[in-house]
């Protein structure tokens, strides 16, 4: 299969906003409810666990199928996982569907890198998990994790490509975090569990 529509489809899989789709089931326009956010955490807050579960498993498999798959039926090399999975939060991030304001990708990037880096992400994720236990904000738990990933993934070498995707990556997590990163710093970011959440 042609590498661009590949690439074009990774990106509109992305791009479809289920966040938004499970909320709309339930009448309610995650938009205008929590913080705002499309993604799974604000699904969870707003919603309910089951429903935010659920969303955060379809944006991390928008991730992992093309990453995963892709190359696959294309007969390519592995690495190109990387472009797909790209693009795939690319499309989460800046959907053509809602005007290019997505979510923060964070899940999507979890499926792209089980993808083609399995042994990162799964230290990625027990660092998630370490920092909501302690601390219990999902945006510090994301970066953090982002920051973890990147370091393993250079320590286990998984290719110069992969590497160095995977930096740009967290760095664009962590971009989309600024203002998450503001209220830490000023200590007005809020924990995890309360009824008024700042956004991860």
């Amino acid at each position: 299969m042609n590498i661009a529509i590949l690439t074009l489809t990774a990106y509109l899989l992305g791009a479809v906003p289920f966040g938004l789709l499970v909320a709309k089931l339930h009448g309610v326009d995650i938009r205008s409810k929590g913080s705002g956010n499309i993604g799974a955490t604000n699904v969870l807050r707003v919603i309910g666990k089951g429903w935010g579960v659920f969303t955060l498993v379809l944006d991390a498999l928008k991730g992992f199928i093309p990453s995963f798959f892709f190359p696959q039926l294309a007969n390519l090399d592995s690495e190109w996982g990387v472009l797909f999975g790209l693009a795939a939060i690319l499309g989460h991030t800046f959907p053509i569907y809602l005007k290019f304001k997505g979510g923060k990708g964070v899940a999507t990037s979890a499926g792209m890198l089980a993808g083609v880096a399995l042994l990162p992400v799964g230290v990625g994720v027990s660092c998630w998990i370490i920092c909501m236990v302690i601390w219990r904000y999902v945006s510090l738990a994301s970066i953090v994790a982002s920051v973890a990933i990147t370091i393993s993934v250079w320590v286990v070498d998984k290719g110069l490509v992969v590497n160095l995707a995977l930096t740009v990556l967290s760095a664009l997590i962590i971009w989309l975090h600024r203002s998450n990163i503001s209220r830490l710093l000023d200590g007005t970011e809020n924990r995890f569990g309360k009824k008024k959440e700042g956004k991860a």
